[in-house]
Order: C-alpha cells, then sequence, then structure tokens
C-alpha cells in the first residue's frame, strides 16, 4: 500500500512539475508586460524635467547597471559570434527605448504601442507555419486595432503628429530585431546576455540623454525616480522576456506580446481611473485569445533558417 501511494505522489508531483515548466514562459511574458506597463506609466513623468532622451538615458543607463551587478556577466566566457549578437541586440533594444520615448511627446502611449507592436507582429508573421498560426494573428490584430483610439475618443486618429508616428514605426522595426537577435543568444545564461545587451544599450542612449538634459541629470531626485523607473519598467521586463525567449519559439512570443496594450489598458484603470469602453475591453479579449490559442498551438522547434533575417 505504502509503495502504490509513493507512487501515486511521485506521479503527480511529475505531473505538476511538467505543467509549471509549460506555464512558466507564459507567466514570465505577463510579469514582463505588467511591469513595463506600470514603469513605462511612471517614466513619463520625467519629460518635463529632463525630456524623452533624458528619461530613456536613465532607464537604460540604471538598468545596465542594475544588471552589471547583479550578474556579473564577466564570470562567462563569450565566442566572438555571440559578441556580435549582443552589439545587435543591445543596440536594437537601445534604439527601440530611444525611439518609443521620442514618439510619447507627441502622440498617445496607447497609440504609439499599437504602431510599434508591428514589429512583433511581423516577426510572428514571418515565422508562421501553420494556418492556425494566422487567426491568432488575426486575432492579435483585431485587438490592436479596436485598442486605437478612433471615432468619439478624445484622438482622432488622423491628426496625429507625422513625425512621432515614424518614431513609433522605427521603435516597432527596432523591436523586430531586438526578437531576432534576443532569440539568437537564447544558448547563452539569460543574465549574461541581458547585462551584457543593456550595458551596449546604454552605451548608445545615454550620450543622446546627457546632450540634451545635461546637468539636470544629476539631481539626486531625478536620480533616484530614474532608479526606481529603470527596476520597474526595464531590468525586470528585460530580464523576464529572456526567460520566455528560451522556452517558446519565436513565432509565439512575437504574437503572445501582444498581450502588453491589454495589460497597459487594465494598468491605466487600476492606477489612472482610465475605464474601458466595451470596444476596448473587446480588444482586451481578442488579444488574449491571440496569446492563449498561439501558445496552445506553438511547436518546440527553434527557426534558423533565411527568415531570421527579415529584420535585420
Amino acid at each position: 500500500m505504502q509503495g502504490f501511494l509513493r507512487r501515486v505522489i511521485g506521479y503527480v508531483l511529475r505531473m505538476t512539475l511538467t505543467r509549471f515548466s509549460k506555464l512558466l514562459p507564459i507567466l514570465a511574458l505577463l510579469g514582463s508586460v505588467t511591469a513595463l506597463g506600470i514603469g513605462t506609466s511612471f517614466a513619463k513623468q520625467l519629460f518635463p524635467h529632463v525630456g524623452s532622451l533624458g528619461t530613456t538615458a536613465l532607464r537604460v543607463g540604471f538598468s545596465a547597471l542594475l544588471l552589471l551587478m547583479l550578474w556579473r556577466p564577466w564570470r562567462w566566457p563569450l565566442s566572438r559570434v555571440d559578441a556580435v549578437s549582443v552589439v545587435k541586440y543591445g543596440v536594437a533594444l537601445g534604439f527601440m527605448n530611444l525611439l518609443f520615448y521620442m514618439s510619447l511627446r507627441t502622440i498617445p502611449f496607447g497609440v504609439a504601442v499599437a504602431i510599434e507592436f508591428s514589429g512583433p507582429l511581423a516577426v510572428a508573421m514571418a515565422y508562421s507555419r501553420k494556418p492556425i498560426d494566422f487567426v491568432w494573428l488575426a486575432l492579435a490584430v483585431v485587438g490592436l486595432a479596436l485598442l486605437i483610439p478612433l471615432g468619439n475618443s478624445a484622438v482622432n486618429v488622423t491628426s496625429l503628429d507625422v513625425e512621432g508616428m515614424l518614431y513609433a514605426f522605427a521603435a516597432a522595426v527596432c523591436w523586430g530585431a531586438y526578437i531576432v537577435f534576443g532569440k539568437r543568444l537564447s544558448h547563452l545564461h539569460a543574465g549574461h546576455s541581458v547585462a551584457l545587451g543593456l550595458t551596449v544599450a546604454a552605451i548608445t542612449v545615454v550620450p543622446f540623454g546627457v546632450w540634451h538634459a545635461g546637468s539636470a541629470l544629476l539631481d539626486p531626485k531625478i536620480l533616484l525616480f530614474g532608479l526606481g523607473v529603470a527596476a520597474v519598467s526595464s531590468a525586470i521586463p528585460i530580464s523576464l522576456e529572456m526567460v520566455a525567449l528560451k522556452r517558446l519559439p519565436q513565432k509565439a512570443f512575437g504574437i503572445m506580446t501582444s498581450m502588453e496594450p491589454a495589460v497597459a489598458a487594465l494598468m491605466g484603470l487600476f492606477f489612472l481611473d482610465e475605464y474601458l469602453t466595451w470596444l476596448q475591453w473587446l480588444a482586451v479579449v481578442c488579444i488574449m485569445m491571440a496569446a492563449l490559442g498561439s501558445s496552445a498551438t506553438a511547436r518546440r522547434d527553434q527557426v534558423k533558417s533565411a527568415p531570421a533575417v527579415v529584420l535585420m
């Protein structure tokens, strides 16, 4: 009898661990987009003090320092091929942040996010192999379209600043490249690749912030606030994204990140009293269905063929 109970308990434990391992990348992405939504809402409060360039410098610079201290990436060897990939990954990451915050100066946050999502969605389309994947992609596109403020909204998309939209589209290209290059580093320890990538990103964008904001970046209150923003909106989300990238096919990752506008809408409801219309709630449902569907039907195989260079 005792032997039978031990076998049953062992079976239950193995099944629980198996199910948890399948849920881990989904939970990592959910935590990533939640932290990013909170952090970005706080980061925009720095704009009147140091501008979008200074905010990017604080966010990326402090994120790099935090992860360097946490992971100490110099402990691991790095091949020449991986070093080149780290540079590409870091530059894409740095300009993704820089261009996105530049877009936020003149267009609404929700619209900027929706435009930026054309990057990962393009990656998802490039790596699709089964017809069902296009169903989830279509649901994600419908959800994103419903989140764009049209009609009776306070913002009319037709009157959006062209320069801001171009910055958002450029950020989308960088986001797609970030996903591609990040996947190439998935064989490295997540802390190793993220810390080195953020260091390259900081080297890339901090000079822009210093040039624009100057001594305002040295204000102790600004530095402390920037440190908090960096931890919540960059260091934590990027680390969680790398955990997900190691366990999800690239096409599934690209579609599942569509949760970010939905989570951002919920953050607005909880923290900013921004109540959603029924169309916006419908958008949330569409995006969540796309995320869950893509994770359920995605294969574990890794795509390493020519389509990987589409967004270089």
